[in-house]
């Protein structure tokens, strides 16, 4: 079972760091919007990558299945608004993408990594409860299958 085990990364149980960024449309989307819902917040390298496009296409062919588990998806990388309006057009991706371009937010969740000059978001994805608090988190994403084993987590965890 994945949790704190990265430098950084918040504890299962602990609240989940706030944010407040822009979306593909420029509104501004804050995590406290989502209270009383489970939050799916899943931060991925870069737009129109093949796995990053792998795991948005794969969230969003099972939409319908998450939603009524009461989740909503939230993506975050470090791309800007356009960037990201770009990728949710291309994919008709029905949930927010949020640009968090001085990886503020992703560093809160120890979601950053260097890769020589450049900085990008660590794919991992955060089951955050209807209270605000890190139910899960997924720190090793297999993007081909990730969708489904969210989906089988939350089944678990709203059956309790």
């Amino acid at each position: 079972m994945a949790c704190a085990i990265a430098a950084g990364v918040p504890a299962v149980g602990s609240p989940a760091p706030e944010f407040s960024l822009p979306d593909q449309a420029g509104r501004t989307v804050r995590l406290a919007d989502y209270r009383g819902r489970w939050v799916v917040l899943y931060f991925y390298p870069k737009d129109d990558t093949p796995g990053c496009t792998e795991e948005a296409c794969t969230f969003r062919d099972d939409q319908a299945a998450l939603t009524l588990l009461g989740a909503q998806v939230v993506g975050v990388s470090l791309d800007d608004v356009a960037s990201h309006a770009a990728f949710a057009k291309k994919y008709s991706l029905p949930f927010p993408l949020l640009a968090d371009t001085d990886a503020k937010v992703a560093a809160s969740y120890g979601a950053v990594t260097y890769l020589v000059v450049a900085k990008f978001a660590k794919r991992y994805t955060f089951l955050i409860d209807p209270q605000g608090r890190i139910a899960k988190a997924y720190l090793n994403v297999d993007t081909s299958r990730h969708s489904a084993e969210i989906i089988a987590d939350l089944r678990r965890l709203t059956l309790r």
